[in-house]
């Protein structure tokens, strides 16, 4: 490998794919959601590319109306990552799970059983999010305020980080004279008796493979940046305009060294969606054939709600009506302000129409790329080496065709340059990484 940074990538997985109308260009694609041998597949794809991690999005509730549109997560990420351990033998395996319903224990066990079943390849990515389906899964009238929120996520982390810690691996002593399996002089108990979350004592699952699994954390508010800081190896983020991406990790990490962290051990890695094509018109062509299979009205729907406007104040082929949206802007959603911004930079950037703006992979959010293997690999490394990433998480817009491309076409692209590995050089998701094994100290 190069001396100069190495590219860190993961995978978004979906059976279908990240394109909102993948589904509809592949076989069968009812079964797709809960079909453990296309996802065996994907994984085992993704570590013969010698990608870092298969990354699990999920959201806690029940069924969302996304999937009223496109297939959707139906499998725990927990589950099926255990599954996909047991067919891999390398990849990190990243699950999403709330901080803000449920009980930390409860993560904090399976988490840390995970990592023992993958033998150190596990991370658990946190999120605070609260949308309607959740709140009414869990039974809760409303959600809480951004405070409350944060206050909640930094509870259950401090409790799940702490019982990850309790149960060293000295204490187990095996003592079979004195007749002492575990020596509890030697464990480190929690006690924390917070304002919305308590647990007290040690974790049944001594310190995992890696010291504890890696922690990820999703989001780009300025709570969330601070609470990423803190607990956070690695943020994913939406970063769809360069400017902006170098600003978040310039803030991103003077908050880690504000923490007396070493801000090299806080990873930023933006969503990034590549459609690759031999030549810069066949890529293009991909796209824009998997765009004449969308849904433009729900799209425009969407984009109409977090612009705070009607659907037919958007006419598809004229630009976005920048005058009528700064008018009502007082009245976007807070849930919508970011994603809102992010769309309004890229249009304005671009020239777009309505049109243009609801193929740019609105509901996804992340930033999209047309071209080929040599074009996004310079794009990966401008990024990095302009210090607005220090890595992505790809979006594959149809599985397993797109990932094929990235596997067989791009990585080798970034690999010449002798910015990513040829083979897997450590056992853990935190040797992939880059980052140190963590060792608690008392």
């Amino acid at each position: 490998m190069s001396t100069t940074q190495p590219v860190r990538l993961g995978v978004n997985v979906l059976a279908s794919g990240r394109h909102d109308a993948a589904w509809k260009t592949l076989p069968q694609p009812a079964t797709l959601p809960t079909d453990i041998d296309a996802f065996v597949h994907i994984a085992q794809l993704a570590e013969r590319g010698k990608i870092d991690a298969l990354f699990l999005a999920d959201g806690p509730g029940g069924l969302v109306p996304e999937a009223y549109h496109r297939p959707w997560r139906a499998l725990d990420p927990l589950a099926l990552h255990a599954a996909l351990s047991q067919a891999t033998g390398h990849i990190g395996l990243v699950v999403t799970t709330t901080s803000l319903f449920g009980h930390p224990y409860t993560v904090a066990r399976q988490l840390a059983s995970l990592d023992h079943i993958s033998k150190g390849r596990a991370a658990w990515n946190i999120i605070t999010s609260q949308v309607p389906a959740a709140l009414a899964a869990y039974g809760l009238e409303q959600g809480f305020d951004q405070q409350e929120r944060y206050q909640r996520a930094g509870e259950f982390a401090q409790i799940v980080t702490g019982l990850w810690d309790s149960l060293p691996h000295e204490a187990i002593v095996a003592d079979a004279q004195n007749h002492v399996f575990v020596d509890p002089a030697r464990l480190r108990p929690i006690n924390v008796q917070g304002q919305h979350f308590r647990s007290a004592g040690a974790l049944s699952a001594p310190v995992s493979p890696q010291g504890r699994p890696v922690i990820f954390q999703a989001g780009q508010s300025e709570d969330s940046k601070a609470f990423g800081a803190r607990w956070a190896d690695a943020l994913f983020t939406g970063q769809r305009v360069h400017a902006n991406a170098q600003k978040f990790y310039a803030d991103v990490k003077a908050l880690a060294q504000g923490h007396g962290r070493n801000p090299d051990h806080l990873l930023v890695m933006p969503g990034l969606f590549p459609i690759l094509g031999s030549t810069e018109a066949e890529a293009q062509r991909r796209k824009d054939e998997l765009d004449e299979l969308l849904d433009h009205e729900f799209l425009r729907r969407e984009l109409a709600h977090h612009l705070a406007l009607e659907p037919d104040d958007l006419p598809y082929d004229q630009p976005l009506p920048y005058e009528a949206i700064e008018q009502v802007e007082s009245r976007v959603p807070l849930a919508s302000r970011w994603h809102r911004r992010e769309i309004l930079n890229d249009a304005r950037q671009h020239g777009w129409t309505v049109r243009q703006t609801l193929r740019a992979n609105l509901i996804g959010g992340h930033r999209l790329i047309v071209g080929t293997p040599e074009q996004v690999a310079a794009d990966i490394l401008h990024w990095l080496d302009s210090k607005a990433a220090d890595g992505f998480n790809l979006n594959i817009d149809v599985q397993t065709s797109g990932l094929e491309d990235v596997v067989n076409q791009l990585i080798p692209v970034l690999q010449k340059a002798g910015r990513f590995r040829t083979e897997y050089t450590g056992s853990t998701l935190r040797d992939h990484l880059g980052l140190p094994a963590f060792h608690a100290t008392l």
